[in-house]
């Protein structure tokens, strides 16, 4: 419990720490000009503040009343319906009727006719459009509604992210993106004090350590479990402190958080926007229909009946939806008559006192009342609204553009450190004009919680795909240009972008090139059945990646060096041999050299289950345990428990129990063991020389749909370690939490999808464990997953449905392509690890971190290797001269005896000069720095 719910009001922790110059040196760093413990931007020194932004521009409130806070609002999907541009521009209102230019126009307008009003705005994305079309004249009269308080920005990042299927790398991008354009435009009274995630579908605990790190003073949010929700209500708990981190120390990741009472809407039967039904405000006496009284009576018993699960005197209604607004003078009109007529009523005994206000208006009333507020420590997956409505099934939706939007978020990585190493040439130079700036919008965009979620129409989803590639056509280029300037070669290069389905015009056309990659070796092979596609090529590329083998390194001697590392080749010994197993059954063996021996099986009783039995070579340990993919039909809603259907949202299997894929299945055993379920399902074991981790390369689709049944596939991993129905899985690739079957940690669950009710998001990795074994997933996208029983771990692959889930996309996620008429096929890897529990972790944090960052070279800039427990979590330009570096110590406290210790890590050294300049990092901790660079 804790009785204050702001951190620092003041936000010192955004401002400049200015430190002394030290000497030019031949390397980068030169001068540290911001430093923060928080990961947004820092603001303007001199900020052009009225007096009257943030909390001074706050209404007055009156004691001893119940205030109601009207929160005027607009929520703006950055694609959903329709795509990003067609919401801008109010295109395709067959679709939806819904601009998002002609919002900001009217609300503008109306802002200037009642000093009174208020209005938080949220998507930098759409804000950012219209800013630049507007004249100067425009532009100061917002700035001036602005500093005074009246037109707010709330959240304010690029979009408002997912929570379940976004990685903590790709939000902090978004979210520097929106917040510096806000900074850079509008200065101090532009920074959003609150967090607003007013519509994704559950919410992640690593999003609030991030909103609080960041600095956020409160977070609101519409969405929560029906049943947590009515505990809470009856509790009056639903406001709270989320102690988001266990392993920072406290206040550091603590955010006061609040429910909102009707999600994002307004009460019912006051809504006024053009695309509403209610009645308007007729309070003209003398005309018919006069209704006043009934409106002011309806109003007062609601906002009575909402206090009454509340815990102070002040409420919150956000009055506003989706892409309302855009005739603003609708909505005022009737808030000023609302706001007059209620407040009338205070001369006849009434203690209700109703006012304009702002998230952090409210939240700061909420401060003032000096309560204690209940704490939570998980987080609030999963999500329903009713009983057989789980929203997991967008865990695994559209798992191509996840895997995408990951491969995506590892280039724009690659991209922004090679601007930094190549200067200006890396954006003009041999091969043209190149940028990050393109791939850095749209993976921004792709962040959104209708875009990497799958939760969009089809026409929406191929526009966020096409974003991508146009922002990876941008910094190709400029890799081309750094490469180019760093080698010293103006060779052309091409790129390989269809690798997916085994692509390269090159390898394909040419009979000689020079393969440039992080570790890989050539496997004579002249058909890639396992691919559904057949090469013309004599040659495919088998990526060793990840590998924790130690690389070979060589450096080339530029000022901002270029270190590319080799890894040691995959072993092709394969015996074949006669053994009695558990199974008594043929086996064949991969023997590799440091770690592991790893044996297969195939199960008697179908097989279908592949077995491996895995002996470490340091401790003789045996490990079994057994995969099979499998698949569940998904519901039609013809049942008597209830309609659900399976769709783009929501996880809803018409039976507990997977259906096997096939009677029977193929093996065959090359410099590799592959698997055939059927001709659309197939999988490929691989264990590489000196790995900690075994490959499974799964390959689904097309999903059949002829028997006119949705399907949901999924792995399936049996073990003999006994989870006693617990397992973990990542937040956005950060911090671990323990799920437990049919359990929620704060209130008590009566579960109605045995299935779908157990699934949560896994970003990059999950495991059960026992006292002895820990058995590890990390994956190469976000999927969803569960442990149904003990001992196993499951997640979904891909998902081909034929209903919609009447939750507003309107149709069924249902993908083709011009490739794949009949089904989208996606291929994707996962990789286990077994291992004792304590030290698991010094091999699964590194696994997960390269599958995030992808098989390409080590391009660095810096002449210090850093501690394996620091992360370089992002090098990217600034201004012309100046470069922000973010770096993360990536350990959990108390997750690895080695790595689990504070950091101190001098940054002068890694920049090459001999000088002290000390920075520690605590376990979880992500440090921002800008810093001015010089190149010699």
């Amino acid at each position: 419990m804790i009785g204050k719910i702001h951190k620092q009001m003041s936000h010192d922790s955004w401002l400049f720490s200015k430190m002394a110059t030290p000497e030019y040196t031949p390397f980068v760093f030169l001068l540290l000009l911001f430093q923060s413990s928080v990961w947004g931007v820092p603001v303007c020194q001199t900020p052009q503040e009225s007096p009257t932004c943030g909390y001074k521009s706050c209404h007055a409130t009156k004691p001893g009343m119940l205030n109601v806070h009207l929160v005027p609002h607009t929520h703006d999907d950055v694609g959903w319906l329709k795509t990003v541009d067609q919401y801008f521009y109010g295109d395709r209102n067959d679709i939806q009727h819904a601009g998002v230019q002609y919002i900001l126009d009217s609300v503008v307008d109306q802002l200037l006719k009642n000093p009174d009003r208020r209005f938080i705005y949220v998507e930098t994305a759409f804000f950012y459009r219209w800013w630049k079309q507007q004249t100067d004249d425009m532009q100061n009269t917002v700035k001036q509604l602005v500093n005074e308080g009246r037109l707010e920005f709330v959240n304010g990042g690029w979009c408002m992210s997912d929570e379940a299927t976004t990685h903590y790398s790709a939000v902090i991008d978004q979210m520097t993106m929106g917040l510096r354009f806000l900074n850079d435009t509008f200065g101090h009274c532009g920074r959003p004090r609150v967090a607003w995630h007013i519509d994704p579908f559950g919410h992640a605990r690593e999003h609030a350590s991030m909103f609080a790190q960041m600095g956020y003073d409160g977070f609101f949010f519409g969405r929560l479990d029906y049943q947590d929700r009515n505990r809470r209500m009856v509790a009056r708990e639903q406001e709270m402190l989320w102690r988001a981190s266990e392993s920072l120390t406290p206040p550091m990741a603590d955010l006061f958080t609040g429910i909102l009472p009707n999600g994002y809407n307004p009460p019912e039967g006051f809504c006024w926007d053009q695309s509403c039904d209610d009645p308007p405000i007729r309070d003209d006496p003398d005309l018919e229909d006069y209704n006043v009284d009934d409106v002011v009576t309806r109003f007062l018993h609601i906002a009575h009946g909402q206090a009454l699960v509340y815990k102070t005197n002040h409420i919150i209604m956000t009055m506003g939806s989706d892409f309302q607004y855009e005739n603003a003078n609708l909505w005022y009109k009737n808030l000023d008559k609302l706001i007059r007529y209620v407040n009338q009523m205070q001369s006849n005994g009434s203690e209700v006192n109703v006012l304009y206000s702002t998230p952090s208006c409210y939240l700061q009333e909420l401060h003032r009342a000096n309560l204690t507020w209940p704490l939570k420590g998980d987080d609030f997956f999963p999500y329903a609204d009713s009983a057989h409505d789980f929203w997991t099934g967008y865990f695994t939706s559209r798992p191509a553009l996840k895997r995408y939007e990951r491969i995506s978020n590892s280039y724009l990585q690659t991209c922004k450190q090679l601007e930094v190493l190549g200067g200006p040439i890396s954006r003009k130079g041999p091969f043209g004009a190149g940028d990050s700036e393109t791939l850095k919008k749209a993976m921004a965009v792709a962040q959104h919680h209708d875009a990497v979620s799958g939760t969009e129409k089809q026409h929406v989803a191929n526009d966020y795909a096409r974003k991508l590639a146009n922002g990876w056509a941008h910094c190709q280029v400029l890799v081309s240009n750094t490469l180019s300037s760093l080698s010293g070669s103006s060779a052309p290069r091409v790129y390989c972008e269809h690798l997916n389905i085994s692509v390269c015009p090159l390898t394909e056309t040419s009979k000689k090139r020079l393969v440039s990659s992080a570790a890989s070796v050539t496997w004579r092979h002249n058909r890639l059945s396992n691919c559904h596609r057949t090469s013309t090529g004599l040659y495919y590329l088998l990526s060793l990646y990840p590998s924790l083998s130690p690389p070979l390194h060589f450096s080339l001697p530029f000022p901002l060096s270029l270190s590319i590392s080799l890894y040691p080749s995959l072993s092709l010994s394969i015996s074949l041999y006669l053994s009695i197993s558990l199974y008594h059954s043929f086996l064949f063996s991969l023997p590799f050299h440091n770690y592991f021996s790893l044996s297969f099986s195939l199960h008697p009783s179908s097989l279908l289950s592949l077995c491996a039995s895995i002996v470490t070579l340091r401790d003789f340990l045996s490990y079994l345990f057994c995969v099979c993919l499998s698949r569940y039909n998904a519901s039609d809603g013809n049942n008597s428990e209830s309609i659900q259907m399976s769709g783009a949202y929501i996880f809803r299997p018409n039976t507990s129990t997977p259906f096997i894929i096939s009677k029977t299945a193929k093996i065959e055993t090359l410099q590799e063991v592959r698997q055939w379920f059927s001709p659309w399902v197939s999988q490929v074991v691989r264990l590489y020389t000196d790995s900690r981790a075994l490959e499974l390369e799964w390959t689904v689709g097309p999903v059949p749909i002829g028997d006119d049944l949705g399907k949901e596939v999924i792995s399936r991993l049996d073990s003999s370690i006994n989870s006693s129905g617990v397992f973990y899985t990542d937040s956005n690739g950060r911090e671990v939490l323990q799920r437990r079957k049919d359990y929620r940690p704060t209130w008590n669950l009566r579960q109605s999808e045995p299935i779908a009710g157990n699934y949560y998001p896994i970003n990059s990795r999950a495991y059960i464990k026992d006292d002895k074994d820990q058995l590890t997933v990390v994956t190469d996208r976000s999927q969803g997953g569960g442990s149904i029983q003990d001992g196993s771990l499951e997640i979904m692959l891909h998902r081909r449905l034929l209903y919609d889930d009447v939750r507003g996309v309107g149709e069924p996620l249902n993908e083709t392509s011009d490739i794949y008429p009949e089904g989208l096929v996606v291929r994707g890897r996962h990789l286990l690890s077994l291992s004792p529990p304590a030290t698991a972790a010094d091999t699964h944090r590194p696994l997960a971190q390269e599958k995030v960052q992808g098989p390409a070279p080590q391009f660095s800039g810096l002449q210090a290797v850093l501690p394996p427990a620091v992360h370089l979590l992002t090098v990217s330009q600034w201004d012309q001269d100046t470069v922000l570096l973010r770096l993360e110590h990536q350990y959990q406290a108390s997750e690895s005896k080695e790595h689990s210790q504070p950091v101190t890590v001098n940054l002068q050294r890694l920049g090459g000069d001999p000088s002290v300049w000390e920075v520690n990092l605590k376990p979880m901790e992500i440090r921002t720095f800008l810093l001015r660079v010089r190149q010699r």
